[in-house]
């Protein structure tokens, strides 16, 4: 019988899991009657996953983040006991043959046997949802079940930028059943898009905003796992193994955040804009900066509306300095004017 996995059982950058009570929180007290929320930058829908008492709608332009998304939020039904038996046969093969997997990832992130093993099954997956045996839903709990699987084990530290190299492959794949709920509201919506893009096209009553904050491109932190799950088999290249990224790299990263966020703050279409923005604009690694500052944040928000600021006392991610005692995550509440 598989195991089961839930929606924090993933390592990710900037991942806001521990902090749900906190945003909640603000949601409850400063912000009434909300019935829609929009994470319009979801990664691996941590924070999506504490509203679905209400309609929720994600968006990432990372396909990787976007299927998981579909796995978890998703309105539409899918059978757990047909899932199950599927990802147990998976997890009892033992596969010979070569295929993408191994022939570009043999021994660096993965063992040769379990590239064997993730290449094939993603194969399965694929050609089992192009028979209909599978649906929609299903391809994507097999798909983030496959990618969860990968990340438990993978010989990196948390990312995929580089391999450990001379490691002993002491863990195998295995896959878990994800505890997906089966009553998600209908009008439910998941989308894989540039942000910007999508907050012209949508309306809600809060708009939840994670963004990058600094130059680390997320799709440099897991180009591997949105290789596999788009499975278009790529060329890759250089000692990391990774694809060409250059459609997914986001402005946010860049010298022009500042001017991509005052974009998608005047198109928003909501009654509440909540930010979540840490306070390392000067405080940690040149990467690890915040690419838009406080006062920039300010002006362009109170264009919009009133704001309000929130502060909790947490450990930010940031190269050689990680225990900062002053590292804050802020949300800023932005109370939107003529809405």
């Amino acid at each position: 019988m598989a195991n089961t996995t839930n929606i924090n059982n993933r390592r990710y950058l900037g991942n806001k899991y521990k902090l749900l009570p906190f945003i909640k929180g603000v949601v409850e007290s400063e912000c009434s009657d909300i019935q829609t929320i929009i994470d319009i930058f979801a990664g691996t829908g941590a924070v999506a996953s504490a509203f679905l008492d209400k309609t929720v709608i994600t968006n990432d332009i990372m396909y990787s983040n976007y299927i998981c998304n579909l796995a978890w939020f998703s309105p539409h039904k899918y059978n757990p006991t047909k899932l199950e038996k599927i990802i147990d046969s998976y997890n009892s093969i033992s596969v010979k043959t070569e295929n993408y997997m191994t022939d570009n990832f043999s021994d660096t992130y993965f063992s040769r046997e379990d590239c064997a093993k993730i290449g094939y099954i993603r194969e399965d997956i694929e050609a089992k949802f192009l028979s209909k045996k599978i649906t929609a839903r299903e391809r994507a709990l097999l798909i983030t079940s496959l990618l969860y699987a990968m990340d438990k084990i993978a010989k990196t530290c948390g990312h995929y930028d580089a391999y450990r190299q001379g490691v002993e492959f002491d863990m195998h794949l295995e896959m878990s059943l994800p505890l997906a709920k089966m009553d998600n509201l209908n009008g439910n919506k998941c989308y894989n898009m540039d942000a910007n893009e999508l907050a012209r096209l949508v309306t809600a009553d809060l708009v939840y905003i994670d963004p990058p904050y600094n130059s680390r491109q997320y799709c440099d932190a897991y180009h591997l796992l949105e290789n596999v799950a788009r499975w278009n088999k790529p060329e890759v290249f250089g000692v990391a193994k990774k694809m060409d990224r250059s459609a997914l790299k986001s402005k946010y990263c860049t010298r022009e955040a500042t001017m991509a966020f005052e974009d998608l703050i005047t198109h928003l279409n909501c009654r509440y804009i909540l930010l979540s923005y840490n306070n390392m604009a000067k405080k940690g690694n040149d990467r690890s900066n915040a690419k838009i500052s406080d006062e920039d944040i300010l002006r362009i928000l109170e264009a919009k509306g009133e704001v309000k600021v929130f502060a909790e006392d947490y450990k930010a991610f940031t190269t050689g300095i990680s225990d900062r005692a002053d590292n804050q995550e802020r949300l800023f509440l932005c109370i939107c004017k003529g809405e």
